[in-house]
């Protein structure tokens, strides 16, 4: 009896349907088992991936450098100056910049899931939201990831190089008559802007796919903890 006022005292907290429901849907659970669940498809779902999603080699877009603007146009307009050998250097070092601070990211994300709140992880889950862990976490870490990116990407284009080959494709290329909109003479902000935005694509779309497919839910406790956040949506729009 204590154990299932403690169940329903949750679910008024968090806005849930009446106890009636909650145990008839997809079995009884705990705040501290939504939590873990949902930290469980964090760590084992969506970050499971980063090293692949890091990898430049892997042909992932998303990681690979290219200019702020339009960025073919601007490439093109560099080759067509006889750049092409400082372009296709510039574009693999910021690109392996982007890859480095993507890797430095999970040890970041795992320490903010272990901080997460039974409320925060309880209002996460039972969202109709697709991408709602996605949105908490760009919207709470972005200051905090650009404050470990930056550094990383800074260290990367000093040792390799690349921003002294970058200063003389921007001397280059500001220097053209008529340019309507100039290159920025730094890229480091925008590199690691461009890597945490990368991310949470990324992570957008892992979340999605946990969300929609059954099959994503690889663990018992995944496929229990979605499976009653699937039963309270149908019994949500049952209702609507």
């Amino acid at each position: 009896m204590k154990k299932l006022f403690t169940i329903c005292l949750f679910a008024s907290t968090f806005f849930l349907p009446g106890c009636g429901t909650i145990q008839n849907v997809a079995g009884s659970l705990s705040g501290l088992e939504i939590s873990q669940g949902l930290k469980e498809a964090l760590t084992k779902g969506l970050f499971s991936g980063f090293e692949a999603f890091s990898n430049p080699a892997q042909g992932n877009a998303l990681v690979r450098f290219a200019f702020p603007g339009e960025a073919a146009k601007i490439e093109k307009t560099l080759k067509d100056l006889g750049l092409t050998a400082a372009v296709n250097n510039v574009t693999s070092k910021y690109t392996n910049a982007m890859s480095l601070a993507v890797k430095s990211a999970q040890p970041v994300f795992l320490d903010a899931v272990k901080n997460m709140s039974f409320r925060d992880a309880a209002s996460i889950l039972l969202s109709a939201n697709r991408h709602a862990a996605t949105e908490y976490f760009k919207s709470s870490m972005s200051p905090q990831l650009m404050t470990a990116f930056r550094p990383i990407v800074d260290s990367t284009v000093r040792t390799t190089g690349a921003g002294n080959e970058y200063g003389n494709i921007v001397k280059a290329y500001n220097a053209i008559p008529f340019i309507s909109k100039k290159l920025e003479p730094s890229l480091n902000d925008f590199i690691a802007a461009r890597a945490i935005d990368a991310m949470f694509l990324y992570m957008a779309d892992k979340e999605a796919d946990i969300r929609s497919n059954a099959a994503a839910r690889t663990t018992p406790l995944l496929q229990r903890v979605f499976g009653y956040a699937d039963a309270q949506q149908r019994i949500k729009a049952a209702g609507n």
